[in-house]
């Protein structure tokens, strides 16, 4: 979600139009053909002999069936599909479907792949939109044809389409359908995307709003049970039912609005009063230095910083780590003090509401105003507690 809303943002903020498409496909994980699947593992990924052998062994074989209290129906043998709940079951598919993202990118957009989740992007000057409408259905075409031939089945109907645009932008926009398939699809205002709401322009409100209604409601919950509890099992279900909520994905919300950040710290606000049982018009800073939470802004680049030290050091997925670049690597400014002290390059941008936001910009000033002696911290484990440590001294003043 960082790659793709980063892409998005930075296109947005040159003055272009994007246009994203969230594919779905029907019953995936349990169309994939077990004879094609081993037949690409060795002549695409060389695998042969013993090791063919184990995978063979593995999809073969297997059988299922319905059980009642009472009776079972006659099982029956499982052809296709590879085992859900498994641990291999996401990465076979995976390895099933690689092909798929070549065949995206010969069509000159951008695909990105979670599992069974296909999300395919471009971007375009607003007077080239019809064009760009043009190549996603073609690119959906081909992709359509991709999946028949290995037995997977888009399902246009509910297939979305989400055109992205600065609010000055939006009347240039194509209002007409996208064609998918032999079905014309809407676009829509909103869509969910691995449990990230995308607005059109990007403010993240949607969101922020879903998320903060969904911590509400727990809260609620857990209040009508609140005498039956110990502080440490009360705590256990704010972070487990609460503070999820808010803390998922919250890296894409860097540099959202500050009424935004005020609505998702109120959860917090709210969740301290309920577990030190006081007024609601108390004040809650002296209870959130006492439970040792960060406020959301420092909750947002906590997260950042740890993807950047995981980028850094060879832990985080190679498309965004790509995205970061160290002042030490670039050669005009290998002379600068600024070499030697673990900085980042801060990409260039027009507007703080869409291109500093984007994964890019956003990480590298986070990163680069920590104190030096945080960002050479090595350990991963280490470099949190001492980050957490230094965010909360910032956040509170101590």
């Amino acid at each position: 979600m960082l790659r793709v809303l980063a892409d998005i943002l930075l296109a947005l903020d040159s003055g272009n139009l994007a246009v994203l498409t969230l594919l779905d496909l029907s019953a995936a994980f349990d169309s994939v053909d077990h004879d094609i699947l081993l037949q690409r593992l060795q002549k695409s990924y060389g695998l042969g002999g013993v090791v063919i052998g184990w995978f063979r062994s593995y999809l073969s074989g297997r059988t299922q069936y319905v059980r009642s209290p009472t009776s079972s129906s006659v099982p029956s043998a499982v052809l296709y599909g590879v085992p859900q709940g498994s641990v291999l079951g996401p990465i076979l598919f995976l390895l099933y479907t690689a092909d798929l993202l070549q065949l995206v990118n010969s069509h000159h957009l951008h695909p990105h792949a979670y599992a069974d989740d296909t999300q395919i992007y471009g971007f375009c000057n607003p007077s080239e939109a019809d064009v760009l409408q043009q190549h996603m259905s073609v690119c959906v075409d081909g992709v359509s044809l991709w999946m028949a031939s290995n037995r997977l089945l888009l399902n246009p109907a509910k297939t979305e389409v989400l055109w992205c645009s600065s609010g000055r932008r939006r009347h240039q926009i194509p209002a007409g359908p996208v064609r998918i398939g032999n079905t014309s699809v809407l676009p829509v205002s909103v869509v969910r995307d691995l449990g990230v709401y995308v607005d059109a322009d990007l403010t993240m409100k949607t969101h922020v709003t879903a998320a903060v209604r969904a911590s509400f409601a727990a809260l609620r919950q857990i209040r009508s049970v609140r005498r039956s509890l110990t502080r440490e099992t009360l705590l256990t279900l704010i972070r487990a039912l609460v503070t999820t909520n808010v803390d998922y994905c919250c890296s894409a919300l860097a540099g959202i609005s500050g009424a935004l950040l005020q609505r998702l710290q109120s959860v917090f606000n709210a969740a301290a009063r309920l577990v030190f049982s006081v007024r609601r018009s108390e004040h809650t800073t002296p209870l959130l230095r006492e439970l040792h939470w960060l406020k959301v802004p420092e909750r947002i680049q906590f997260r950042l910083c740890v993807l950047t030290h995981r980028c850094l050091h060879g832990t985080a997925p190679p498309y965004l780590a790509e995205m970061l670049q160290l002042t030490a690597d670039v050669l005009p400014r290998r002379r600068l003090r600024s070499a030697a002290t673990s900085t980042l390059v801060v990409p260039p941008t027009r507007r703080s509401t869409l291109g500093d936001r984007a994964f890019p910009a956003a990480a590298s000033r986070a990163w680069n105003s920590l104190p030096v002696s945080v960002r050479d911290t090595h350990s991963p484990s280490a470099f949190r507690r001492t980050l957490k440590t230094t965010l909360f001294s910032d956040s509170f003043g101590d």
